[in-house]
């Protein structure tokens, strides 16, 4: 379990290292109903894509290069697991969905959509089908606008000069109008910051801290991972479990006592609300495994004393999923330490959790079943996982 242990911080550290890209991209459409056009995109963006931070109001601008109808012109900020050649190629996708057609040789011309990246972070990028940052950028005030609207004080990377700075510099003197309707950011469908402390728990292998990482990127949330230290009575406890199962659960109780009382007294006014990928109640579920029915009733009336003025979770999350996909997944992870961990320790686990969250009146909880979904991979999935945390 020692080994376990420093494994478990290699996974969180790696799990902390794959932070999203941040990209600028600029929206706009000139044909049929052009504020519709917008939305669409902006809500496909956010399934298909990734997670939309801001958007910028919607500027009316004349065509630019070319007689046509005025265009409808936005820029947002999106956040994606994906590279950018991948987003360029979903964004391409997402204009021939809407009905754009490319026509060679025409230059110029009428778009129900037009989504190009602007940024991708500081990377420049050069090659036969992208280029970062998008090298018209700097003649172009309805890009630059509604740009600055979002991001001011970012600064061009071969340029070296802000945003703010290239629109008072720009040569382009078309007249912008911002109009007075806004497009919705399909982020704020999830309502979690009603909640100020919610709880993701879960099976071995179901996913809860990935899920809690993903939430606390996209929902701006102050994350709290249970902390994993030596435990001196582990290697005892596997030579002799019955004698020290006691004392190792004990041990972990006081471990996780202490961390939570530490990580929810710590306020963070700049984040929405606090997800942990653990609850405390744990420790009852994996104790009555391990433990005799004296020493679990002791330990439960420790339990409660110690537990019983702390903070509870105003949504508990538990994620579900048989065990046929929960040992799937643990191979596909392929940590040596989780191997052997046999059907029927998972399945008194699940039995263990469920049992526990139907007594509880307290709890706000939602079951979730996860059994066919990869929220990791599939953005989808993630998408579909969120929508049912908001449903009640």
């Amino acid at each position: 379990m020692c080994k376990y242990n420093g494994l478990k911080i290699v996974l969180v550290i790696l799990l902390f290292m794959q932070k999203p890209t941040t990209y600028h991209i600029a929206l706009g459409s000139n044909k049929g109903d052009k504020l519709k056009n917008l939305q669409d995109a902006v809500d496909t963006i956010h399934v298909e894509i990734g997670n939309i931070k801001l958007i910028s109001k919607v500027y009316k601008s004349p065509a630019f290069g070319f007689e046509s109808d005025d265009f409808f012109n936005a820029c947002l900020v999106l956040e994606s697991y994906l590279d950018s050649e991948t987003v360029l190629q979903k964004l391409l996708r997402i204009e021939t969905k809407m009905g754009r057609t490319r026509s060679e040789g025409k230059g110029y011309e009428a778009r129900v959509i037009d989504l190009d990246i602007i940024f991708a972070e500081d990377q420049i990028i050069d090659t036969e089908t992208l280029k970062v940052p998008h090298p018209e950028m700097g003649k172009r005030r309805f890009v630059l606008q509604p740009l600055n609207d979002i991001g001011t004080k970012i600064i061009h990377p071969t340029l070296n000069k802000k945003v703010a700075i290239l629109l008072e510099e720009c040569e382009d003197n078309s007249i912008l109008e911002p109009i007075k309707i806004w497009l919705k950011n399909p982020r704020k469908s999830y309502n979690f910051s009603k909640y100020n402390y919610i709880a993701i728990e879960g099976n071995i292998g179901a996913g809860k801290t990935s899920l809690a990482m993903l939430m606390a990127q996209d929902f701006n949330a102050k994350l709290i991972l249970e902390r994993f230290t030596d435990n001196a009575f582990l290697p005892k406890f596997y030579e002799d479990p019955s004698r020290y199962a006691f004392p190792l659960e004990m041990s972990f109780l006081a471990d996780r006592y202490q961390q939570i009382s530490d990580d929810l007294s710590q306020l963070d006014l700049f984040k929405e609300f606090i997800v942990s990928d653990y609850d405390v109640f744990k420790s009852l579920i994996f104790s009555k495994i391990t433990l005799n029915d004296e020493e679990f009733s002791l330990y439960r009336k420790l339990f409660y004393l110690m537990f019983k003025d702390l903070r509870k979770p105003d949504l508990y999350i538990y994620l579900y999923q048989n065990t046929e996909s929960l040992q799937q997944n643990i191979k596909k992870r392929g940590r040596d330490y989780e191997q052997n961990i046999t059907d029927d320790y998972l399945e008194r686990i699940n039995s263990g959790y469920l049992d526990f969250l139907k007594t509880q009146k307290d709890f706000n909880v939602k079951i979730i079943d996860i059994s066919d979904k990869d929220f990791v991979e599939n953005r989808m999935d993630y998408l579909s996982v969120l929508n049912e945390m908001c449903v009640f």
